[in-house]
């Protein structure tokens, strides 16, 4: 009785090109120039050509990376930050990593130079690994309450400062017209005929008259 040998499986095929599916020619002109402008297919043009065709890379998947990352951009559209978070953290640690392995090179350094070098850089990696938790704080606690605090005391100044101009320009026009209706009305004493002709009309006819009987 013989046996056969099973066949191994097999690994899918690693794809480095992208496919596009399209009705006409115009339509794939289109959709490649879309493509080609995509933020996720600049993105995996970066990793591609960071981790090159070596280790990793070499088993990396291109249409499988585009999408991947551009379902990552959808969880960031629909609020989803979880992503960041995660990166964020990773960053922090890698160059905490980094700092660690610089401090390492710079103390085993003999010459001055390499020393100074090793350590500049490593300190830089520390100034950056620490800005990145600060940018993880941030997003984790953001200081909106405090912001919106500052602009209503702001607003609240403003309008304290422009009240007592306002109310002296409404009350401008209320004490005008209280002088001149008064300047208006006539002599409650006077006749109905001084009381229809201007009282600084008639003052000057009285005068006009006594002028011409002395003379």
């Amino acid at each position: 009785m013989s046996a056969r040998a099973k066949p191994k499986n097999k690994s899918p095929a690693v794809r480095k090109e992208l496919t596009l599916n399209a009705p006409d020619e115009e339509s794939g002109r289109r959709e490649y120039a879309k493509l080609m402008s995509s933020p996720e297919l600049a993105s995996a043009r970066v990793i591609i050509a960071t981790e090159g065709s070596q280790g990793p890379g070499a088993n990396l998947d291109t249409p499988a990376l585009v999408e991947r990352l551009r379902g990552q951009a959808t969880a960031i559209q629909s609020g989803d930050g979880a992503l960041i978070e995660s990166m964020l953290m990773n960053q922090a640690v890698s160059l905490q990593s980094l700092f660690a392995k610089l401090i390492e090179r710079g103390m085993r350094s003999e010459l001055m130079a390499h020393y100074e070098a090793h350590l500049r850089l490593a300190l830089r990696a520390q100034a950056q690994c620490t800005r990145t938790l600060e940018v993880l704080a941030a997003i984790k606690n953001p200081p909106v309450v405090f912001a919106k605090q500052a602009n209503i005391a702001q607003q609240q100044q403003v309008n304290n400062n422009l009240a007592p101009r306002a109310r002296e320009v409404e009350n401008t026009p209320t004490q005008l017209s209280a002088d001149s209706h008064h300047e208006l009305l006539p002599d409650p004493g006077a006749s109905p005929l001084a009381r229809r002709i201007d009282p600084p009309v008639a003052t000057v006819e009285a005068l006009d008259r006594a002028e011409d009987a002395r003379g």
